[in-house]
């Protein structure tokens, strides 16, 4: 079975000037999943941001991209050709020449965020993030996942105001990342890794049945030793877990969409209705239909 295979998903977002005196306005935001044997990147994307990797492009723009699986290369101006592995930032600058793509025998899972502005500009030439450093390791990180995903749903919901709150999520991403580059673990990354890999493959597939077993399997652990070290690491055992997140999600789809709640259970893959229902009112301590009429945002 492939995890971590969402479909792509983006957002290519309106600016104003309204918006460009705030000092950070975000062009894109998506994420993309690229399996083995196939051609990168997508034709679906606008022609301002589709390459060919043997020739490379310039942008415009700087960008963040978050490689969470797989493994690729990266060169520009001012880096070599490098191999990127998952837990990699590659830092994309305006009037730049670069170039990447993922291994073809691996493919790829890339989060990626484009944004300029004044307040940008300053932290680049005060040193925070610099051409000559244009690969961050991070390593797997679920928050960092989660505030991609978070931004990608408030370009989709193109509310007022919405470029300043994607500007505040990009500060958010930038600070985390230099903050993780900066506070990795190296003696313990081996275990946290897996289990913070654990932890996205969960999130990405919120929406499905996962075999917990299988992703142990998948991560090179035995099941034994994933369940006490995934419950030593957040509290709670992986079902657990995934549930939590099929709890967050729903509350989500209730507070932010219409859709039907029977048609909530069915996309969320619950055995029955009757047992989201029990679980729901449990968990959150509203029934769904009184959850969706409070109008009540998902807490984290």
């Amino acid at each position: 079975m492939q995890y971590n295979d969402f479909g792509i998903d983006f957002k290519y977002l309106m600016v104003n000037e309204k918006d460009r005196k705030f000092g950070i306005t975000v062009n894109t935001v998506g994420f993309q999943p690229v399996q083995p044997d196939t051609n990168y990147p997508s034709p679906d994307h606008p022609k301002s941001y589709y390459f060919k990797p043997n020739r490379g492009r310039v942008l415009s723009e700087y960008q963040l991209i978050y490689i969470t699986k797989g493994k690729g290369v990266f060169s520009s101006e001012t880096t070599k050709k490098r191999v990127i592995e998952k837990g990699s930032v590659i830092v994309l600058f305006p009037g730049q020449w670069h170039t990447y793509c993922p291994d073809v025998s691996t493919g790829w899972n890339e989060y990626y965020i484009g944004f300029e502005g004044s307040v940008i500009d300053t932290i680049v030439k005060s040193g925070f993030i610099s051409p000559n450093n244009q690969i961050i390791e991070v390593g797997i990180n679920e928050d960092l996942v989660n505030l991609y995903s978070n931004a990608i749903r408030a370009g989709k919901k193109e509310e007022k105001s919405s470029q300043q709150f994607l500007g505040g999520i990009t500060l958010h991403i930038l600070g985390l990342i230099l903050l993780a580059a900066d506070n990795k673990n190296l003696e313990d990354n081996g275990n946290s890794q897996i289990i913070e890999r654990a932890k996205i493959i969960m999130t990405e597939n919120v929406m499905r049945k996962i075999d917990i077993k299988e992703i142990a399997e998948n991560l090179g652990t035995s099941y034994s030793w994933f369940r006490k070290a995934f419950k030593n690491h957040t509290g709670y055992s992986p079902a657990q877990y995934f549930q939590e997140l099929k709890l967050k999600k729903a509350k989500e789809l209730l507070a932010e969409t219409q859709l039907p709640i029977k048609e909530i259970v069915y996309d969320l893959d619950f055995s029955s209705y009757d047992y989201f229902f029990s679980f729901f009112k449990r968990r959150a301590g509203y029934t769904p239909s009184e959850y969706r009429d409070l109008g009540k945002v998902p807490k984290k």
